[in-house]
């Protein structure tokens, strides 16, 4: 028989080592990671506020209204993005299908009359008091999970994904591309294109596959081009690509923009809210689009570096959290997510600078926007419970 004493004894034991085992889960955390991505929000959020401080001032609403927004997207997000990291990932196995499925739904949704244009581009659900809903952003973080499962599982004698389930994965990521494409929205889409190719190789899909994934991806660009399947405003973007001074008032207008506001920052930069470039809304979608372009002018070369490194950062971790995860499936969840990351930021800073087009993809963790924010930190928080569970003795 346990005495008054002795009980009270046992439920202090238990609650301590409750404490204990949070405490341990906490310090398992991976802090680079996460105080990298941190500082990647913290310098993000200056540089919406310096992006639209000004118009908004000149529009007669309040000033803060988009950094006030942000801030709360940011802060909704890591909670999200928490309460992912304390999810076992491995059950992801039986829902990856259910989080496919509503992907594709939402893309569905888009396409209805639910779907608003915004920028050329019908992308989005409009919420009301400022808030947008954008699927495609969710829809990265469904076929990850999905690419994962389907090649996350040889089947038996099998070294890496057989023909079947490569045929299936492409399939099952070219459902949601399509219907991105039909927004259209190009550069999602060439999200995705990385994603897949990306998780191919890494789950050990034999080279003559991605050899000939590569091959037909080029022949199917140069029929898109031949035969004008681009929308005018898309043809456009890539042609000023090539050649901005073409057209320096219409398509490359915004390229040549990007590239005055860049280069004159120096290597210091004019100081954060002083940017003249910026003030002046030469370069449209600062906040979003063209956020990197802040950083150029007001932060300068030293500032728009340290976005680099930290960007860098995410991805050397990421990448260290694939080769350490318990199983095939949790490297390849980290690792789709890797090319994720990777290829976005390539991109929105390539087409700043003038060496990638100009597609409309947000850079990760630093743009402003909901849908982009609560996806790139859901992406974090599944990096996290990856690491959480990985190899026991690594």
């Amino acid at each position: 028989m346990i005495s008054a004493t002795g009980a009270g004894s046992v439920e202090g034991y238990r609650e301590q080592d409750a404490w204990q085992r949070r405490l341990s889960g906490l310090r398992r955390l991976d802090w680079v990671l996460i105080l990298t991505v941190v500082a990647l929000t913290v310098i993000g959020a200056l540089l919406v506020r310096a992006a639209t401080f000004q118009l908004l001032t000149e529009q007669g609403k309040d000033p803060e209204g988009f950094f006030k927004r942000h801030i709360l997207n940011v802060v909704l997000a890591f909670g999200l993005g928490g309460l992912v990291a304390c999810l076992d990932y491995r059950l992801l196995r039986a829902y990856a299908p259910i989080l496919y499925g509503l992907a594709c739904a939402g893309l569905i949704a888009v396409l209805t009359p639910l779907g608003d244009t915004i920028n050329g581009s019908h992308s989005w659900i409009v919420l009301g008091g400022g808030f947008q809903l954008q699927p495609s952003e969710f829809a990265k973080v469904g076929l990850v999970v999905l690419l994962a499962m389907i090649l996350g599982e040889p089947r038996d004698g099998e070294v890496g994904p057989g023909h079947r389930d490569m045929l299936l994965a492409l399939a099952l990521a070219g459902a949601p591309a399509a219907l991105i494409m039909l927004q259209p929205d190009l550069g999602t889409t060439l999200v995705f294109i990385a994603v897949v190719l990306g998780m191919l190789a890494i789950s050990g899909a034999p080279k003559r596959w991605l050899g000939a994934l590569v091959g037909g991806g080029l022949l199917l660009s140069w029929a898109v081009w031949f035969f004008g399947l681009l929308k005018p405003y898309q043809l456009a973007r890539f042609t000023a690509f090539m050649d901005p001074s073409a057209d320096p008032r219409g398509a490359g207008y915004n390229a040549q923009q990007a590239r005055i506001a860049v280069g004159s920052g120096g290597v210091t930069g004019k100081g954060l809210f002083n940017g003249e470039q910026t003030g002046g809304h030469f370069v449209p979608e600062q906040q979003t689009d063209f956020i990197f372009t802040v950083a150029g002018e007001e932060l300068g070369f030293i500032g728009a570096a340290l976005i680099v490194i930290l960007l860098g950062v995410v991805m050397w971790r990421g990448l260290r959290i694939a080769m350490h995860a318990a199983d095939l499936f949790g490297t390849l969840v980290a690792a789709g997510i890797v090319c994720w990351m990777a290829f976005q930021s390539f991109e929105n800073i390539g087409m700043t600078l003038g060496i990638m087009p100009i597609t409309g993809l947000p850079l990760p963790f630093v743009s402003y926007g909901g849908s982009a924010t609560f996806a790139n930190l859901i992406a974090l928080g599944l990096l996290q419970a990856v690491h959480l569970r990985r190899r026991p003795f690594d």
